[in-house]
């Protein structure tokens, strides 16, 4: 039996949704977390496949294999990864910045576009866990996921910033968030490569079910349907094509530059074929 790691996020709710749907999946285990809590339970052991946030793959290239054509990614504006700010993004040089525990890949992200992009030096520290964007003392917080939505429906007075536009404005290419990985121990079974083919034909599926979906989630009732539709559609990507890969690779070359993982790995995909 494969135990799969399903993150507790809106962005992953229509591919788990319809993957129940089309297939019987009474021969996989799921087990919630947050991608943080999942790339521990990957690396452990505990669990055999899951959307693992990209830069856990870079930490430990050797003992993953990715699964093809699918990711979470975004080409532009993400709306679930963001840093809320007293001042304006150029004026944070110098300051501490409270980060999400959640994940490690859009940490890194922030650090990169702070340093890179904008010229600034900051320190960091993980936030404790809950805290808001109106309940910080701090200049500037990164929130991503359910938490980031919830807080950009409140009216802060903060400037927000996507890191995902920030991204894409800056390199002209998707970010990708989370890759699809799986134990090396696994990955030459039928079992694998099998839920790798529902996965992808769930991918091409959710978009013509996203209405039904959204009315029978949790998220519709704090987040409304328009815009939970509107997330779906137009910020969050379950794409892993050329572009994709190309925006990865850079993501993955200025970590290196920035002492953020000890080398720029190369991609291993699962073969589909049997």
């Amino acid at each position: 039996m494969l135990t799969i790691g399903q993150i507790e996020y809106a962005n992953c709710t229509p591919l788990f949704h319809v993957l129940r749907k089309l297939f019987p999946c009474s021969d996989y285990e799921f087990v919630s977390g947050v991608p943080a809590e999942l790339n521990r339970k990957l690396l452990a052991g505990d669990i055999d496949v899951c959307p693992s946030s990209s830069i856990e793959y870079a930490y430990h290239p050797e003992r993953y294999t990715i699964l093809p054509q699918l990711s979470i990614s975004s080409v532009g504006a993400v709306a679930s990864v963001l840093l809320f700010s007293k001042v304006p993004v150029e004026k944070l040089d110098g300051v501490k910045i409270l980060l999400s525990a959640e994940s490690a890949t859009s940490v890194n992200l922030l650090k990169i576009l702070l340093r890179n992009r904008f010229g600034c030096s900051c320190t960091y520290e993980v936030a404790p866990s809950g805290t808001t964007a109106l309940g910080t003392e701090s200049p500037a917080l990164l929130l991503i996921g359910d938490s980031a939505l919830r807080a950009s429906l409140e009216e802060s007075g903060l400037y927000t910033y996507d890191l995902g536009d920030l991204w894409y404005s800056w390199t002209g290419l998707p970010f990708v968030f989370a890759l699809w990985l799986c134990r090396n121990e696994v990955a030459d079974t039928e079992e694998l490569r099998s839920l790798a083919c529902q996965l992808i034909q769930a991918k091409n599926k959710a978009p013509e079910q996203l209405e039904q979906i959204a009315a029978q989630t949790a998220e519709c009732r704090w987040m409304g349907s328009d815009r939970l539709l509107a997330y779906w559609r137009d910020n969050i990507s379950y794409q892993l094509d050329e572009q994709a890969q190309a925006g990865l690779m850079l993501y993955y070359t200025y970590c290196y530059e920035n002492g953020l993982i000890d080398a720029v790995p190369r991609l291993h995909f699962l073969s589909l074929e049997i």
